[in-house]
């Protein structure tokens, strides 16, 4: 590699100059190269005086969809504002052309946010401070069919060794997006005893490649109690379901 001597470098802090130039000139050449314009657009969520208390930005780039910044006023959280946020992305995108969605968080942020509503992790990087990672998902907008196979599961914490079981636990739900299933709903009881999830897998196949995974630790081994139910929607009265 030659080096051009009419060229200097210097190192400095923020630079907006640059950072416009930069901006320009990769659009362009990326528009040329796939023929096709990124479009930015956004959410906003207002409350009943007009104050800002959520939003996101994104953008749709031929198929592909992107969530750039989500963020819900803490007084709002827990609310499903910020599902109501991304739904309303999402619909924008699909509206937009897009048949994919994808977003990225830190593991300090939402990740756990995003497998509920659908998105698969696909890789991560680590490096992040204190020990954290930056982890990217993807969701496919395509309309799909409601996974055919929902399950419950009540797991009880033991007495002793909570905090090693809570690790195990973690670890065990990480493993669900390798098998296409997703964990939609986490409850806790007040005394942090007892959790009850609500699970989605693709089908009963999947949920067993998920229980044979080698990767997959023993929770039962952790001391943690397991009972899980298969489930589905209610139609008509109460449709007994078989535990397993």
């Amino acid at each position: 590699m030659t080096t051009d001597p009419g060229v200097r470098l210097s190192v400095g802090g923020e630079d907006q100059e640059l950072s416009d130039r930069l901006d320009r000139e990769l659009t362009a050449f990326n528009r040329a190269a796939v023929d096709a314009e990124e479009a930015d657009f956004s959410v906003r969520a207002e409350d009943a005086s007009g104050t800002i208390v959520g939003g996101l930005t994104a953008s749709a780039w031929g198929a592909l969809g992107s969530i750039h910044l989500l963020w819900v006023d803490a007084a709002h959280r827990a609310s499903g504002l910020g599902s109501r946020l991304m739904a309303a992305a999402e619909e924008e995108a699909r509206r937009r052309g897009c048949t994919v969605m994808e977003v990225s968080s830190y593991t300090f942020q939402a990740p756990p946010f995003y497998r509920r509503l659908g998105y698969t992790e696909v890789g991560r990087v680590d490096g992040v401070p204190g020990g954290h990672a930056d982890v990217y998902f993807t969701k496919p907008l395509d309309p799909a069919a409601p996974p055919a196979f929902r399950l419950t599961a009540v797991v009880d914490f033991p007495a002793d060794g909570a905090e090693r079981a809570l690790a195990v636990e973690e670890a065990a739900l990480a493993l669900l997006p390798h098998h296409g299933a997703r964990l939609e709903r986490r409850l806790r009881t007040g005394d942090g005893r007892t959790e009850v999830h609500l699970l989605c897998f693709p089908s009963e196949a999947a949920y067993r490649a998920y229980l044979a995974d080698p990767d997959r630790p023993d929770v039962r081994a952790a001391g943690l109690g397991v009972r899980v139910l298969e489930v589905g929607e209610v139609v008509e009265g109460l449709s007994p379901r078989r535990g397993r």
